[in-house]
């Protein structure tokens, strides 16, 4: 690798790992399997980011985050992110009906000007009328869409986003408190593996299976396998559920969720959902994967109909 322009403004490895969602692990190994990003060294043999190759990386994340797979984008010339990320947009068309009751030019813009309680007023607003498991099945997966698609567009920046994932993330957790139930079945565990840096699509398939009467204890995000395992057992857990963004390597996550299945008690299953794992049923055929948050309460459904009695 090169030394860095004097004259240029680069970023260390850190600061793009915030600025993107993408973990350090994840840079550096597409650095090797993909040849991008191509970072350069600075005297100390750091890593350092051109801008334009930053930009790149947020939009291979959205692509991502939309269900892309890593070996199809990140070796991509711009040209054709910008059109996967155009046919991407043609299939929210069909989207927009179901978003009668937002505003979503005039909720990205309490978004851009941090109006933090117009928002909390709208989500909240929005969460009344639709009841918890719609809100987050359609209008929140609706939002994470259009957020990004400003974000990418440059309408709102990393602040932004994180804004709307914090307000996001409190008004779900004030709707999944009036639902708690300490004694249903299943008892589910959630939680993400280590480099896992999202973790609202934890609270969204709580927000689904709580009202069904299931009890729901998350772990938060990274938290190591043997952890995992150690905590299911001692809090005799019927399931263990984990989510993966599409910014997680896909090898990483098979080869962690094997290894999870091998240390929990036959008693115990394993769900796993998120971008990265979609269609990877036949390589994790002792996981149960979710394909969406309907798909969550339908297999919650499947576990009390095995578990009659």
């Amino acid at each position: 690798m090169n030394s860095p322009p004097k004259d240029e403004q680069m970023l260390a490895i850190a600061a793009v790992e915030r600025d993107t969602g993408l973990s350090k692990d994840t840079l550096r190994v597409w650095e090797r399997r993909y040849g991008f990003p191509c970072p350069v060294r600075d005297d100390n043999g750091d890593r350092l980011y051109p801008f334009d190759q930053v930009d790149k990386l947020r939009l291979i994340r959205r692509l991502l985050d939309q269900g892309n797979r890593p070996a199809r984008v990140v070796g991509a010339s711009l040209e054709e992110l910008a059109n996967l990320l155009d046919l991407a947009d043609l299939g929210k068309t069909t989207a927009g009906a179901q978003s009668s009751v937002i505003d979503v030019a005039a909720f990205l813009e309490s978004v851009r000007l941090h109006r933090c309680i117009e928002l909390r007023a709208s989500l909240q607003q929005m969460l009344l009328k639709q009841g918890l498991q719609r809100f987050a099945a359609d209008t929140l997966c609706l939002l994470n869409a259009e957020i990004g698609q400003a974000w990418m567009r440059g309408e709102l920046d990393v602040p932004e986003e994180h804004l709307y994932t914090e307000q996001v993330q409190n008004v779900l957790r004030t709707a999944i408190g009036s639902h708690a139930n300490i004694s249903g079945r299943p008892r589910l565990l959630l939680t993400t593996f280590p480099d896992e840096l999202h973790g609202l699509g934890l609270l969204m398939v709580e927000a689904m299976l709580v009202p069904e009467g299931a009890t729901c204890v998350s772990l938060g995000i990274q938290t190591p396998i043997q952890d995992i395992a150690s905590a299911a057992v001692a809090g005799e857990f019927d399931i263990v559920a984990l989510s993966f963004s599409g910014a997680f390597p896909v090898r990483q996550a098979i080869d962690g969720l094997k290894d999870l299945h091998r240390l929990l008690p036959a008693g115990i299953e394993l769900w796993a959902g998120g971008a990265a794992v979609q269609g990877k049923h036949k390589r994790l055929e002792q996981v149960r994967i979710i394909d969406s948050l309907d798909d969550a309460v339908a297999a919650l459904l499947e576990w009390r109909a095995n578990h009659k009695g």
